[in-house]
């Protein structure tokens, strides 16, 4: 089975994008989330494969992350949600911020993904809720994304929710104190992440 892709980007749909390797193109699906990050064509890329065999397909998913392809796999783990709807909730949110609202229980804000509804979302939570939750635990990303520290509030949530991100402790908790003092400390969760991610992007 195929589970890693490294070579260039040869061109990118609305939902997949082709890689030239070593002159084989390989069509690998990826949440549109990932399809925004990947670079521009013709430029290197290296992808986490996830390959799924079924009698009348043989398809690739793609991811930028271990956090990303660990909660692709739990997300198949739902009765009822199979790699595609798998990638059309990813779709919807950052990976951090996805995890954060399944650990929380934000049924109405997971029903809001297109495709998604409110029983799938109710279902969402029903069976991740606990798995998500522990994550960091499980040893996702190897041992590479250091624990939150055990903090309270918005903070706690934001610097996990960017180590899930694959973001250093240092630059997590740096982001996090600057948009809170920014924002205030009542501010929403989405708020203060869309606004600490936009800092460590425009950070060199």
């Amino acid at each position: 089975m195929i589970a890693r892709l490294r070579g260039n980007v040869l061109e990118k749909g609305a939902e997949d994008a082709v890689v030239d390797v070593n002159g084989v193109g390989y069509r690998v699906n990826l949440s549109t989330v990932s399809l925004g990050k990947l670079p521009a064509d013709g430029q290197p890329v290296d992808l986490r494969i996830r390959t799924v065999v079924r009698e009348d397909a043989f398809e690739l998913f793609g991811f930028l992350s271990p956090q990303e392809e660990e909660l692709f796999q739990l997300l198949n783990t739902v009765s009822r949600v199979g790699p595609r709807m798998a990638l059309g909730v990813m779709s919807g949110m950052e990976v951090g911020e996805l995890i954060a609202a399944l650990s929380r229980g934000e049924t109405a804000r997971l029903a809001k993904i297109h495709g998604v509804g409110k029983k799938t979302a109710e279902r969402l939570v029903l069976e991740l809720k606990e798995k998500v939750r522990n994550l960091h635990s499980e040893g996702i990303a190897r041992g590479t994304t250091p624990r939150a520290p055990v903090t309270s509030g918005n903070k706690s949530d934001l610097v996990s929710a960017l180590l899930n991100l694959g973001y250093k402790q240092p630059q997590a908790e740096k982001a996090a104190d600057v948009v809170i003092e920014r924002l205030g400390p009542d501010a929403t969760f989405q708020a203060l992440f869309r606004e600490a991610l936009k800092s460590l992007r425009s950070t060199p």
